[in-house]
């Protein structure tokens, strides 16, 4: 039996999947830590670790820069600059990645889920995808997304997603626990 103490998600306790990513952390009895910083709004408060604003510059990167790689631009730069580097935590912490969204004709994912989705792939982590829409879990793999059923197999991972979590959002999330630890506490 797996020692689910072992193992710690990292998210940012917004309304949504990384509400839910941490409300089944809790049932299954795996850590949790949630990066956050003054100001931010969460739905989920437990564990909050509250980024300074030195930590929050180790996330710091060129919004022309997230602009180019997410093919689109950032009308509130200043606002979601600090998202942007909490989310660079998020990632950097948590070695194998899981989003809830929507995966645009492009391979990039919608909105700043998608920021996550493509520091994972920079910094060579695995990382899947449910898209809501197709009701399907897809892994980056070979520079392209695969239909894949994942399994959470590192001890670090990271929990992120839509604000706008479905029921089959919800479902996949709940299952990709189960699949990976068996039944919950």
């Amino acid at each position: 039996m797996t020692d689910r103490s072992n193992y710690t998600l990292y998210s940012g306790g917004l309304r949504g999947a990384e509400a839910e990513f941490g409300r089944c952390a809790e049932r299954w009895g795996i850590n949790e830590v949630n990066f956050s910083f003054k100001g931010h709004k969460l739905d989920r408060v437990k564990d909050v670790r509250v980024l300074s604003d030195e930590e929050l510059k180790q996330g710091d990167i060129s919004m022309e820069i997230v602009s180019k790689r997410m093919g689109r631009t950032y009308a509130e730069a200043d606002k979601i600059r600090k998202v942007i580097q909490s989310i660079f935590h998020i990632v950097n912490n948590g070695y194998q990645v899981f989003a809830i969204g929507w995966i645009r004709p492009d391979g990039t994912v919608k909105g700043g889920t998608g920021w996550a989705v493509e520091l994972a792939k920079l910094f060579n982590r695995p990382v899947s995808v449910f898209d809501q829409d197709k009701n399907q879990w897809y892994t980056w793999k070979e520079g392209k997304w695969v239909e894949d059923v994942p399994r959470i197999e590192h001890k670090t991972f990271a929990g992120t997603g839509t604000r706008y979590l479905t029921e089959k959002g919800k479902k996949a999330i709940e299952e990709l626990f189960e699949r990976s630890f068996g039944p919950a506490n």
